[in-house]
């Protein structure tokens, strides 16, 4: 009996997957009482985990960076099913879900994930170490596109209000996936080294530090779950969605709270996946983690949502408020001095978290 609990509780990556998915057939659509809620919670944890460790699998497999780009995709394609789902059903009171998000989503990441990676893994290691060239791009790109997605509808006359006109919302929505998808070609192969590990003389590490590769068959089951995990998280979200957003009215609170809790949830995944890269010494898989999550959740974001605002009823606000947009330029300011010396200190992690803390604090209390 106890050799098989131990079998089962090896094998609990394998099976939550295709629980959470049982789960969500049969709550879906259904009011949820507190004992359900609890247990969906439960199982959405659990998958999120799972989703954690399948995407190490496929990412052992394929390699720096493919396995950093494989985790940024599959977390964003949870990030835009979640909030397509709920600006449906939100009506107008969702015309600022999208722009909440993407914005937690890049302070969470620029801030929180890099900031807590820096600071674990110069703790443990002396000094945090990675490629500035690399980490530089792409800090530039989710810079860029922030700007042109979140800054720019703020300023923008064409139509009242922080919203993009038509014509201005398709250009952003191409501008980017171009860009997205630029980034993703130089980080892959024409310049993959830039995003490889690096040792504290600057070496770039090709090698894995830890048991050699799954088998392709491992590989190809784990990314079966992981499409099996993210269905489950997706609609197991959706399903606890309406206690958050009750709560969140209960409590008095802003509705962009709502955006935030959206975020950490997707972004669990990523850091985790983000933090056992750190405490290894593998600082630019981290940074890999964290700026690539930030630029796809922009960069597949504002076209999945441009698209669909052809069929959503309502106003689809985009622009950031001032305290925000101050907010964004600070950290892109801080987050540059971080990467131009291509190594960092407790301290430049401890002044992301104070920034992280402070984007908390504005969005509890505007």
């Amino acid at each position: 009996m106890i050799t098989r609990l131990r079998s089962l509780a090896a094998r609990w990556t394998l099976l939550v997957p295709v629980l959470a998915v049982v789960l969500l057939v049969l709550t879906w659509g259904r009011g949820l009482p507190g004992a359900v809620v609890a247990l969906v919670t439960l199982v959405l944890a659990g998958a999120v985990l799972a989703a954690v460790h399948h995407a190490e699998v496929v990412a052992h497999r394929v390699g720096e960076p493919f396995g950093s780009l494989v985790l940024a995709i599959a977390v964003t394609i949870i990030e835009v099913a979640l909030i397509l789902t709920l600006m449906v059903d939100g009506g107008d009171k969702s015309s600022t879900l999208a722009r909440d998000t993407v914005f937690a989503a890049v302070m969470i990441t620029c801030n929180g994930i890099l900031g807590i990676c820096l600071l674990v893994a110069s703790l443990r290691h002396g000094t945090a170490v990675f490629n500035p060239e690399g980490t530089g791009a792409a800090l530039a790109t989710v810079a860029t596109l922030a700007t042109l997605s979140l800054v720019l509808p703020t300023f923008t006359t064409s139509k009242p209000g922080p919203e993009f006109s038509t014509v201005q919302l398709t250009f952003a929505a191409l501008s980017s996936l171009v860009l997205y998808g630029l980034f993703v070609a130089t980080q892959t192969l024409r310049h993959r080294d830039y995003f490889l590990p690096v040792t504290k003389e600057g070496d770039i590490i090709t090698t894995a530090d830890h048991a050699a590769p799954p088998s392709a068959r491992r590989a190809w089951t784990s990314l079966g779950l992981l499409g099996l995990a993210l269905v489950g998280v997706v609609g197991l979200a959706k399903g606890v969605s309406p206690t958050i957003e009750s709560g969140v009215e209960g409590a008095g609170l802003p509705q962009a709270v709502v955006g935030v809790v959206i975020a950490l949830l997707v972004l669990l995944p990523e850091t985790i996946a983000a933090l056992r890269a750190a405490r290894r010494d593998r600082v630019q898989t981290s940074l890999n983690l964290a700026l690539g999550s930030a630029m796809a959740s922009i960069g597949l974001t504002i076209p999945a949502v441009a698209l669909a605002s052809i069929w959503l009823s309502g106003p689809l606000v985009l622009g950031l408020g001032s305290t925000h947009m101050l907010l964004l330029a600070l950290t892109v300011v801080v987050a540059s001095l971080t990467v131009v010396p291509g190594r960092a200190t407790p301290l430049q992690g401890g002044v992301h978290l104070v920034l992280f803390a402070a984007y908390l604090e504005l969005a509890l209390n505007p």
